[in-house]
């Protein structure tokens, strides 16, 4: 069974750090590209940050300078170290690429943002309080 298992969101004070992780389990990232969402209450869905098949990353304006993505070779993992935090960062995030066999999970945010990808983790919740 293929999934995509987002984990690290927590509650932070402004100024703050968090690292989020999406874990994949059966089947390896092996250079496709992947992203991270977020997802703010009434808010459109926005595309935090990815790495594209060529190993290329880009950010949001928004987040520009504050947050790292990271994919290392030896893990199954996607990372996304966030520092800086601001109370503006708080929201649902989500990660997401597509898998081999070509399995299909969408969500409200997948409906609202840029389509890139068609396999989603479940959201983790971050909130920054001032």
């Amino acid at each position: 069974e293929v999934q995509l298992v987002a984990s690290g969101g927590a509650s932070v004070q402004a100024g703050g750090s968090l690292r989020l992780s999406c874990t994949a389990s059966g089947f390896t990232f092996d250079g496709a590209g992947m992203g991270w969402y977020r997802q703010a209450p009434g808010n459109e869905c926005e595309l935090v940050g990815l790495i594209n098949n060529d190993g290329t990353i880009n950010y949001a304006v928004s987040v520009k300078g504050r947050f790292t993505i990271s994919q290392p070779n030896a893990e199954n993992t996607l990372y996304l170290q966030m520092n800086s935090l601001k109370t503006e960062d708080t929201a649902v995030y989500y990660c997401a690429t597509d898998v081999p066999n070509g399995a299909r999970v969408v969500n409200s945010c997948w409906l609202l943002g840029p389509k890139l990808w068609n396999f989603w983790s479940q959201g983790t919740q971050v909130t920054v309080s001032s």
